[in-house]
């Protein structure tokens, strides 16, 4: 949200992705056997804080299950503070990252086959797998190498984490290996994780964008009822149309143009003044602490780097609880994690398809213009403006909340749940409310979710009645892809 600063690290990741952009197969071999990866070389930098951090208060993961939920338990704090990758940039991290999981560990995963049979120009070198591979070694060295690259812009002294949590995990993954079990493992993982980014980097498109999220090009349509951005605000992803999806493309998904479902009118008595009308006062009675619409609306926004984790983040967030409520094994929780990162990137590109093909204005103009010229977001409170910098229809959060809850029904077998998530109860003096909020089925959470920005004051109810519908319609394409026996 803070352009400024934003453009500030433009150059630093500029410079970082130009330089990763120069792999190639043909160096990979070389790199395989005479570099280290990027968190090791990270952790040289700072070998002496890291070896100072391998004590005895280190916990042991209790099995693979436990070293995938460690991973993501990191994953998360880093979300917390990346640097204008959120979303869009942060749900393409997610697929590709669960991607370089799943791939490391699916020789020893009964049933299941790799994505290079699925995923077209996407491949592994099966001579680089030995049979004496470690399956945790080679995932924590995958997870390092691959959440290094795509967590690619972080606040000051946060990257550290990645290797300080590798090292202090490393002892006990090689206790009891040969030297060539260990060189063998971290060499299969170091190649899994390489060619992953490697193919990823073939996205031109998307490649582009993550350095360059507001191109100068973009010049957004004038209109009535058309979003703008706001002063000294630029449109944020207008080419994310454009970026490699894995299940369904925007143009095989189906879209409700907004004028079908909503037609602007500033007459009282339509219906879209009525639901101008509904965010103006559900929004103010949620300020002045009228009702539960407040916790609602801070509990689920996840708007703000640096003090909440990101709206996808929140869906891996919830799937890591899930997988240790469920005591899923490590196959079945990386099944659900690549559903759910594949889910996740192809609702923001389908999603941001939509909002730069409607270009539809966020309430709060409408609202000044014509009800409270004085009104503010309650979002306004932790950022510079009062709204993202993209347009409104449909609403990002309810794509995600549905297409995550779709995959969470599909998995589960049921949308019958009795879940409490507690995303935000280990975070320390945080100014909002994120007490941990209970529900009876995955549809429930989902439909909270995407109402929780009518509170806010960022989006209509139509918003999110078609994000929903959009995300539900993407998990269905998810939800079909055959990656192993049923669960």
């Amino acid at each position: 949200m803070k352009n400024t600063y934003l453009k500030q690290v433009y150059m630093i990741a500029l410079s970082a992705l130009l330089f990763q952009a120069c792999a190639t197969d043909e160096l990979e071999a070389l790199e395989l056997e005479e570099t280290e990866t990027a968190a090791t070389e990270a952790d040289e930098t700072n070998d002496e804080a890291a070896r100072n951090n391998q004590n005895g208060t280190v916990e042991p993961f209790e099995d693979t299950a436990g070293l995938i939920l460690g991973w993501n338990e990191l994953w998360l704090e880093l979300d917390q503070h990346t640097v204008g990758m959120r979303p869009n940039i942060v749900t393409r991290s997610l697929a590709y990252i669960h991607l370089a999981g799943y791939e490391t560990a699916v020789p020893f995963m009964s049933g299941y086959s790799s994505n290079t049979e699925r995923i077209n120009n996407f491949n592994l070198n099966e001579n680089a797998f030995e049979d004496n591979v470690n399956l945790d070694l080679a995932l924590h060295t995958a997870y390092a190498i691959a959440i290094d690259h795509f967590m690619f812009s972080l606040e000051p002294g946060e990257r550290q984490a990645i290797s300080n949590f590798q090292n202090n995990h490393e002892n006990e993954l090689e206790d009891g290996l040969s030297e060539q079990e260990i060189e063998n493992s971290e060499r299969w993982g170091r190649h899994v994780a390489q060619r992953v980014i490697n193919y990823s980097q073939t996205d031109q498109a998307a490649e582009e964008q993550i350095v360059n999220q507001t191109p100068d090009d973009y010049i957004a349509p004038e209109g009535i009822g058309l979003w703008t951005a706001a002063a000294n605000e630029d449109a944020w992803f207008p080419y994310w149309r454009e970026v490699r999806t894995f299940a369904i493309s925007p143009n095989q998904t189906s879209s409700v143009d907004f004028d079908t479902a909503l037609s602007y009118s500033t007459n009282p008595s339509s219906e879209y003044y009525e639901q101008m009308f509904e965010v103006y006062e559900i929004t103010i009675g949620a300020a002045t602490g009228a009702s539960e619409d407040l916790w609602v609306a801070e509990f689920w926004a996840d708007d703000v780097e640096g003090l909440m984790i990101s709206p996808p983040g929140r869906q891996v967030s919830i799937a890591n609880q899930l997988i240790e409520r469920n005591e899923l094994d490590f196959d079945q929780a990386l099944e659900l994690l690549l559903r759910l990162g594949f889910a996740l990137n192809d609702a923001a590109v389908s999603a941001w398809d939509d909002k730069y093909t409607y270009n539809i204005e966020r309430p709060s103009n409408y609202i000044r213009e014509y009800i409270d010229e004085d009104f503010t977001t309650n979002l306004s409170r932790f950022i510079d403006g009062v709204n993202p910098a993209f347009p409104s229809y449909p609403s990002g959060h309810a794509t995600f909340a549905g297409v995550a809850a779709g995959v969470f029904i599909s998995f589960f077998g049921t949308d019958n749940i009795d879940f409490t998530d507690t995303t935000y109860s280990n975070f320390g003096n945080i100014p909002f409310n994120g007490a941990p909020r209970s529900f009876s089925s995955f549809t429930e959470m989902a439909r909270e979710n995407a109402y929780s920005r009518v509170p806010l004051g960022v989006h209509i109810e139509q918003d999110a009645i078609e994000g929903l519908r959009l995300g539900y319609e993407i998990s269905d394409a998810v939800n079909n892809i055959t990656l192993g026996p049923d669960l």
